[in-house]
């Protein structure tokens, strides 16, 4: 204990060297700064390319899927055992397929998402920590994280926007 009392008493020189003034403390809406760079847009098209040609081959998977089913159903009284246990395992295995095919597409989807967001992201981080650099910032925090804000907080979206050519 005597040995924790004089280590707090070692560094409260130190402490006073941090002045409260030599910290700058500045914030970034990066989620709109987001929103308006113009690859955003161009992502969400991809995207959406992607998700509508994987939208169109389901549909034509189900309605294999569905004609399959439906003569399955309308033959099944006249088809021999055998030929009925065989019919009903196609359904099934296309059934299978399609279930495996909705869930690479989400993974690929997912992927591509996040292969277009990297360079989004990371170019957004290149400007904020450039505006901190050059404005002499200490911290830049997100406003989506921070649980207060005082009336003198400095708002840098408008500098990092600027950095990034934005509007």
């Amino acid at each position: 204990m005597k040995k924790l009392i004089a280590l707090l008493l070692m560094l409260l020189p130190f402490a006073g060297a941090v002045n409260a003034q030599d910290v700058k403390i500045a914030f970034v809406n990066t989620q709109e700064v987001f929103m308006a760079l113009p690859e955003v847009a161009d992502m969400q098209k991809k995207l959406e390319d992607l998700n509508a040609k994987y939208k169109k081959e389901l549909e034509t998977m189900q309605g294999e899927y569905q004609k399959k089913y439906s003569d399955f159903i309308a033959q099944q009284d006249s088809l021999t055992e055998n030929i009925k246990v065989r019919r009903m395992q196609e359904v099934q295995d296309m059934q299978q397929r399609m279930d495996n095919f909705v869930q690479v597409a989400q993974q690929d989807v997912a992927k591509q998402q996040q292969d277009l967001m990297t360079p989004i992201q990371q170019k957004i981080q290149d400007a904020i920590k450039a505006v901190g650099a050059e404005q002499g910032y200490t911290y830049i925090i997100d406003p989506q994280v921070l649980l207060f804000q005082g009336s003198n907080a400095i708002d840098a979206t408008q500098l990092v926007k600027t950095k990034l050519g934005l509007k």
